[in-house]
């Protein structure tokens, strides 16, 4: 690979897919899901937004949801396709930053903002008369601002040290956006210590609210099993099968990715896994939540109908 010096900026990025027809028409599937993904998350927040029946603390966070997905997509997808097509796999120091920056902050907002949707569940189903008072609008609000504000901080030490880092090897990122862990083989320096504060973010940020949403959703199954409208326990159990859905897809290739060591990690792997929580869940998120909630398609049809 070619070498670079320490007073060079910038890194170059390998990409998802090799220019070939076969890459081209993968790459044409992931621009029509960045388009898919972008409409439905749009179509979401602007839908809870405008129908009054939806301001409630579970569509509220539901628009933090879509909201976190709209700025994970247009951070990564729309580089990654300019430079595919370009054929200039080159990003600037300020775009890489950029892009680490959003992407762990979105990455752990999310998984807190997972976390926050069930125990939202919980009240509801396991304490229903308390609901009102626990969920009011100052705790979903503390929730949505600890997850922003927490993630923030930590997105900030992780992208100043990453960049901060003597890279005098390659600067070639195999991956397709800037992504730390990626870029840490290449420092010339010793980043054992690093890793570890990289292993110490992912168990707080993705495995604790994984960990966290497994017990809530326990609780609420348990509940619903002893629910004796067959109705209402229809109805919860849907709510959890669609939430404990987009909880897989998240969760899932994040923590196998990210709590593994260096040594163990395979870039070709890595990145076919971030193709999950980057792309796919936020194409996934709003398809799962409008089409299997009846609220949410009845406040379309209203928006629709006034339009």
């Amino acid at each position: 690979m070619e070498e670079w010096n320490q007073t060079t900026t910038g890194f170059f990025l390998l990409g998802l897919f090799p220019p070939t027809k076969t890459g081209l028409l993968l790459f044409l599937l992931v621009l029509l899901i960045f388009i898919i993904a972008f409409l439905g998350n749009s179509t979401m927040i602007l839908l809870i937004w405008m129908d009054h029946h939806l301001h409630t603390p579970m569509y509220f966070l539901l628009s933090q949801l879509s909201l976190m997905d709209l700025i994970y997509i247009c951070c990564i997808v729309p580089k990654m396709a300019f430079n595919f097509l370009s054929g200039d796999n080159s990003i600037s120091l300020v775009g890489c930053g950029f892009q680490s920056i959003c992407f762990i902050i979105m990455a752990c907002a999310e998984g807190l903002l997972l976390l926050s949707m069930a125990y939202d569940r919980y009240v509801a189903i396991c304490r229903p008369l308390h609901y009102c008072i626990v969920m009011n609008k100052r705790m979903y609000l503390l929730m949505i601002a600890g997850s922003w504000v927490s993630s923030s901080i930590n997105s900030i030490f992780h992208t100043v040290y990453a960049l901060c880092m003597p890279y005098c090897k390659s600067r070639t990122i195999n991956h397709f956006f800037c992504d730390i862990p990626a870029m840490v083989p290449l420092a010339c320096m010793d980043t054992w210590a690093y890793e570890y504060t990289v292993l110490f973010s992912t168990s707080i940020f993705l495995l604790v609210p994984f960990l966290g949403i497994m017990a809530f959703y326990g609780q609420v199954l348990y509940a619903v099993h002893h629910m004796h409208s067959s109705q209402g326990r229809k109805r919860a159990f849907t709510t959890c099968s669609t939430h404990l859905t987009v909880v897989t897809f998240y969760y899932a290739p994040f923590v196998y990715t990210y709590l593994r060591p260096l040594s163990l990690r395979s870039p070709e792997e890595d990145k076919n896994l971030a193709v999950f929580y980057t792309i796919l869940t936020p194409m996934l998120n709003p398809i799962i939540y409008s089409l299997r909630n009846k609220e949410v398609l009845g406040a379309l049809q209203r928006v629709l109908g006034r339009s």
